[in-house]
């Protein structure tokens, strides 16, 4: 069965991104411009994202430009993208803009991943509908040596240590990585 994971850079505070939904300062990171490959899930079918997420690297990899990186980046993944704006698509992508709950998409997504894995990229708010509803199995955090004033935080909820069981921590370059198993609440 697949497994719905969260993976993401995070910085020291706990923030996704900027006030002006930016990765940028994850950029800035000496080492961020070519991630371990290790880090990033494996067995991928499906991302998940929210319309700030796949807006950022729409504009930032000049994707709707240059459709063909998609297919390079992202061969064989289906995106869903959680919004309720009119998003533009690269062409040939097979991105999927719902308006709706987790709750109410989940089974189409677990369909299309089918054994393969569902990775959560962000936003915080769409982790914590995930969370809301039992469906998270990995939260892996990759902690930048960063600190923002404000932004997109990673997890706009109360999540008690009974809920998360902590399976690896280690270095990653400049990086600290953190990966837990998300408890089932009772």
């Amino acid at each position: 069965m697949s497994e719905i994971i969260f993976d993401a850079a995070v910085t020291l505070n706990g923030y996704l991104a900027d006030e002006s939904h930016s990765l940028q300062w994850l950029f800035n990171v000496p080492g961020a411009q070519e991630p371990d490959p290790d880090l990033l899930p494996q067995n991928v079918r499906v991302h998940v994202e929210g319309a700030n997420t796949y807006m950022w690297m729409l504009e930032n990899e000049q994707l709707i430009e240059n459709p063909q990186k998609w297919q390079e980046f992202y061969p064989g993944i289906t995106t869903y993208v959680f919004t309720s704006r009119d998003l533009p698509i690269p062409q040939g992508a097979d991105v999927r803009l719902v308006n709706a709950s987790v709750a109410e998409i989940l089974p189409h997504i677990r369909e299309v991943a089918g054994e393969q894995n569902i990775w959560v990229l962000g936003g915080g708010e769409l982790l914590g509908q995930f969370f809301d509803i039992d469906a998270i199995d990995t939260l892996a955090l990759t902690v930048a040596p960063a600190a923002l004033s404000g932004g997109a935080a990673s997890l706009p909820r109360t999540i008690g240590s009974e809920r998360l069981e902590l399976s690896e921590a280690r270095k990653a370059g400049a990086f600290a990585r953190l990966v837990y198993r998300v408890l089932r609440s009772e």
